[in-house]
């Protein structure tokens, strides 16, 4: 396989955890659009089930499969139904996570007074949210001896993206785990078996408008100092990760393992001067 066919998904069993978020919903249409069976994993039914729609409203293939990644026996059942669905998983995108309100510490805080409990929740979503199914969904793409596995990281496990603590922790975590498992995977599986992670920038979506956007349109504090660190000079769509995702998850990365792909407009890349 060479040229254009390499980055095919064409059926391929892709598992997308925490496909009902904003940026899940981009890399389960793509992946679908690159040819791929999605499964739409997530805990809300009705996003899920909106997947799925506009996956088969554009003559794709996906099922929504309800399921919380933080519940070990929910995922087992969530494989056992893409099994009986397509009978294979060749493919499995951690894309559930995100940060708790209680994990952030605000400037006016006391540094010390930090919500531990929420801290470990923040910790523990992203982490072992991304542990857990590749433990479950790993074990299928490992025994069939094919397949690849893409990690969600971030900017904050690259530099210290001030408030968000536990956050910044889990996604360091996240890339030493890709680094880990992409070893372990490829000396007892074979070298066709593949995990990597995508490290995203600051990327403006409805769900964060409010967070980085003012009322009259123009950029937040907190999101101008992003912008002005960013050699592209904007936030980022969620459209512009699809193509990293393909990538990854195509034989077109057949010899690629244990790396971090930042798409990030340049702004890990840039001084600043």
């Amino acid at each position: 396989m060479d040229g254009i066919e390499q980055f095919s998904l064409a059926d391929k069993v892709i598992v997308i955890t925490g496909a009902t978020g904003v940026l899940g919903e981009s890399f389960a249409l793509a992946t679908a659009a690159a040819g791929a069976k999605v499964a739409v994993l997530g805990r809300n039914r009705e996003r899920a089930e909106a997947r799925v729609a506009a996956i088969k409203s554009n003559g794709g293939e996906a099922i929504a499969v309800i399921t919380d990644v933080l519940d070990e026996q929910a995922v087992h059942r969530a494989q056992d139904e893409i099994l009986d669905a397509w009978g294979t998983i060749d493919g499995l995108v951690n894309a559930a996570g995100g940060n708790i309100p209680g994990a952030t510490i605000a400037p006016e805080q006391n540094l010390f007074d930090t919500n531990i409990a929420d801290t470990q929740k923040a910790v523990e979503l992203n982490l072992f949210g991304t542990v857990i199914p590749t433990h479950v969904f790993g074990r299928v793409i490992a025994e069939k001896g094919k397949g690849s596995i893409v990690n969600i990281s971030s900017l904050a496990a690259q530099q210290a993206i001030t408030r968000v603590m536990g956050y910044n922790m889990a996604k360091c975590a996240i890339e030493g785990y890709t680094k880990w498992m992409a070893v372990e995977l490829a000396q007892r599986y074979g070298d066709n078996v593949r995990v990597n992670a995508i490290a995203p920038g600051v990327f403006l979506t409805e769900q964060n408008r409010s967070l980085l956007t003012n009322p009259n349109g123009s950029y937040t504090d907190r999101a101008q100092r992003f912008v002005n660190n960013t050699a592209f000079g904007r936030l980022g769509s969620p459209k512009e990760l699809t193509g990293a995702l393909i990538f990854l998850l195509s034989d077109a990365s057949g010899f690629i393992s244990g790396e971090t792909i930042l798409v990030d407009g340049g702004f890990n890349a840039w001084s600043g001067v």
